[in-house]
């Protein structure tokens, strides 16, 4: 039997997959790394801690699985998108790597769009927002001019990590389309952006497809992971885009809801026409010529988590919603936005807070675990209306991550989303995709699409229920103006935030 490895470098842990050519996973290892919040909205980790964490998740993944390292042909890579690793001439990092929730930059969002006015949606098709690359690579260059005098290039997460196991550094479409700096449509670094902010063409890696082949395990990495050297590394994509296609998103009709610490709602581009007007991202996809259309809820799963642990601490999540199937839709008139820590769509707002609107005596802590929930997915169905509004059909929608593992929210999906929600059986998210990248590049499948016939396994659909979704598309209505509602509120109480 022949194996690959599908690595998803995340933001609270790395996980890795070992995957036979069936597709079964044979073995997963998850090791977990800080995240460092030393001021208020800062969001930072150490790249060392990945490599340390990758390390140790790959030996105990061999260990674990008694397979023979020589029957391991690939492995591939997932990354949390836009994190900033600043290095220096000898492949240093020169300071922690800035993450993609981190919203610091608010003041260099502001400057991109002066400086690039209406080239920014033509080249880069996406808004300057606090999360993407190229505001914090300013915000470095303005507020640390000696760490970045010392930077002579930079990377992506998952490309450090990549790095660090083979000695060669690349950066794939998909995550780079992240960064504001990639010419989207022509798959190339932007000169016209790189020379607005006088950023030399080498700071930029070489550019890859994400399937793309690009060396094998040094042997240092051999020694240190329990990998043979032989073993092929292939470069792999975002996060997001790895999700997409670990969820059979590989062809135009397929909509998918990834609801992790972010939420996403992505859906399939065959080429580069389509045009959003900047209002969600639009980013090259994992799979060679395609692209995908993304809206996303900075705080999706994260919510959840914060109630539980603010509300429920040491708790587990099945007693924290423990009741909430007996609470009627809408949660007796408790409404909850997931602003936690910004917003991104169709509000990129850093500044907006969460809020629960309509609280009274009645509502008990099952009301509240309900309302985060509702709450979430009406945030993440403010992108599916806006699909539908530009005249894209969304009836189909995959749905993987943490709200897939819970069959009252899947249905909660359909009922808001009115839409068939499809749950997979063997959901691996972004890890999968990794590694179906890295089974193409084996020779195993002469194409995505055929492995994801294999890879790709689904379990049962969940159906709009008619009663729900009305109720629903009238609270969906009223939850879309708390935003405005609130702003000016927010905005005033940000000076009292420290």
């Amino acid at each position: 039997m022949k194996y690959v490895i599908g690595v998803d470098l995340g933001t609270s842990a790395v996980k890795t997959l070992l995957v036979r050519q069936d597709g079964t996973v044979q073995s997963e290892v998850t090791r977990e790394y800080p995240l460092y919040h030393d001021k208020t909205g800062w969001s930072e980790q150490e790249p060392e801690d990945w490599v340390t964490g990758t390390t140790g998740a790959l030996q105990e993944l061999l260990s674990n699985s008694g397979v023979n390292r020589d029957s391991i042909e690939g492995i591939s890579f997932s990354g949390q998108m836009h994190g900033l690793v600043l290095l220096d001439a000898n492949n240093q990092p020169v300071r922690r790597a800035i993450l993609w929730n981190d919203t610091r930059t608010t003041e260099q969002c502001r400057e991109i769009e002066r400086t690039l006015q209406d080239k920014l949606l033509s080249v880069t098709r996406n808004p300057a927002l606090e999360g993407f690359t190229l505001p914090k690579i300013l915000w470095v260059k303005q507020n640390e001019p000696d760490v970045f005098a010392r930077a002579s290039h930079f990377l992506l997460p998952k490309d450090y990590l990549r790095l660090r196991l083979t000695g060669a550094a690349h950066m794939d479409l998909s995550d780079a389309a992240g960064t504001l700096l990639l010419d989207v449509a022509n798959k190339i670094w932007s000169e016209e952006v790189l020379a607005a902010f006088k950023l030399p063409s080498a700071f930029c890696p070489p550019l890859v497809e994400a399937g793309a082949y690009v060396g094998t395990i040094s042997p240092e990495s051999a020694r240190a992971t329990g990998l043979s050297p032989t073993t092929k590394v292939f470069a792999g994509g975002a996060d997001n885009a790895c999700g997409a296609i670990g969820a059979g998103i590989l062809s135009p009709g397929l909509t998918l809801c990834s609801i992790g610490t972010s939420g996403v709602i992505l859906t399939y581009e065959a080429d580069a026409s389509a045009d959003y007007a900047g209002k969600v991202h639009f980013f090259n996809h994992g799979k060679e010529n395609a692209y995908y259309a993304m809206g996303v809820t900075l705080a999706a799963g994260y919510s959840l988590s914060w109630f539980r642990n603010t509300f429920a601490n040491g708790e587990s999540f099945d007693s924290l919603l423990e009741g909430i199937e007996d609470i009627p839709v809408g949660s007796n008139g408790l409404l909850f936005t997931p602003y936690l820590v910004g917003e991104r769509t169709p509000h990129p707002d850093a500044k907006i807070r969460g809020s629960f609107i309509g609280m009274d005596g009645s509502h008990t802590r099952a009301h509240f675990a309900r309302a985060v929930m509702e709450g979430i997915t009406f945030s993440l169905n403010e992108s599916i209306d806006m699909f539908r509004a530009a005249g894209k059909s969304v009836d189909t929608i995959v749905s993987i991550g943490g709200g897939a593992k819970n069959p009252l929210w899947l249905q909660m999906q359909a009922d808001i989303f009115r839409a068939n929600v499809v749950a997979l059986e063997n959901e691996q998210g972004p890890g999968l995709g990794a590694a179906m990248l890295a089974a193409v590049g084996c020779g195993w499948f002469p194409t995505l699409d055929a492995c994801g016939e294999v890879f790709v396994k689904h379990a049962r659909i969940y159906r709009p229920n008619e009663s729900a979704s009305k109720q629903y598309e009238q609270l969906f209505r009223i939850y879309q103006q708390v935003y405005n509602q609130t702003k000016e509120i927010n905005q005033s109480l940000d000076a009292f935030r420290k």
